[in-house]
């Protein structure tokens, strides 16, 4: 697939995108795209909404306050997301919408709040996650856009995970694990359905680490000689396993 042009404004709509479609942007949009960024009529933009592939379109811009999109010709083809869900413990805000960010820039497909034993915030507000999805998204040229999941806690996820998640391996980030090295616990996996799973700052619970190596689906991954920060964390798993089972292959 080629890479986004970024050096052009990207704009994420939500309705159908095809060619010669003229589309009315929503007053947030229209502001942002005249008065903040000053453009105008006959000026460019790609968009794109998850599902149609990303366009070239211009603007007609219709005063301070409105204008329209008019799609012009795709330029890149809708691609399916690499099969990664990420599931983490939420943080508090300022460090979840770090987080959220850098697992879309990574590729996670889908974003799955699980609540353990020392998680800190319990209460989430999914359109502010939705909304970094979305931002991320736009500044960084991804076409196929992460899903955003109601928190579940840990038990029930992984006592209904046969039937939601049947063949998927879940990777879960063992601060407790006597080896050091990602790349031994990623060995001798095959490339396919994957989650990757960080835990509370407070890391998991005892309980909770022999829980999940009793699963038969689970497998524990080290990440290194140092304790990362959950943020942290997300980025460093989700290289590691992007470069051995993920699209970086």
């Amino acid at each position: 697939m080629p890479r986004s042009n970024f050096r052009m404004q990207r704009l994420f709509l939500r309705q159908i995108l095809a060619e010669g479609a003229r589309i009315e942007a929503d007053r947030a949009q229209a502001n942002y795209l005249v008065n903040v960024l000053r453009m105008a009529s006959g000026d460019r933009i790609l968009v794109f909404n998850g599902r149609d592939g990303e366009w070239l379109a211009s603007l007609e811009v219709e005063g301070r306050r409105a204008c329209r999109i008019a799609l012009e010709e795709k330029t890149r083809e809708q691609v399916a997301p690499t099969d990664i869900d990420y599931l983490f413990a939420p943080l508090k805000q300022a460090r979840l919408d770090y987080m959220v960010q850098k697992a879309v820039e990574m590729g996670a497909a889908r974003l799955r709040p699980v609540l353990t034993q020392h998680t800190q915030v319990t209460r989430l507000n999914l359109e502010r996650m939705e909304a970094n999805v979305i931002e991320a998204c736009e500044q960084c040229g991804v076409v196929a856009v992460p899903s955003v999941h109601e928190p579940l806690p840990l038990a029930r996820l992984i006592e209904g995970w046969d039937v939601t998640d049947p063949g998927r391996l879940l990777l879960f980030c063992d601060e407790g694990e006597e080896s050091q090295n990602p790349l031994q616990a990623l060995s001798g996996i095959e490339r396919g359905p994957l989650a990757v799973l960080v835990g509370p700052e407070g890391g998991f619970s005892q309980e909770e680490r022999a829980y999940l190596r009793r699963q038969p689906f689970v497998r524990p991954i080290p990440l290194g000689p140092r304790v990362l920060r959950a943020d942290t964390a997300a980025v460093a798993v989700l290289s590691v396993v992007q470069a051995v089972l993920g699209d970086w292959v």
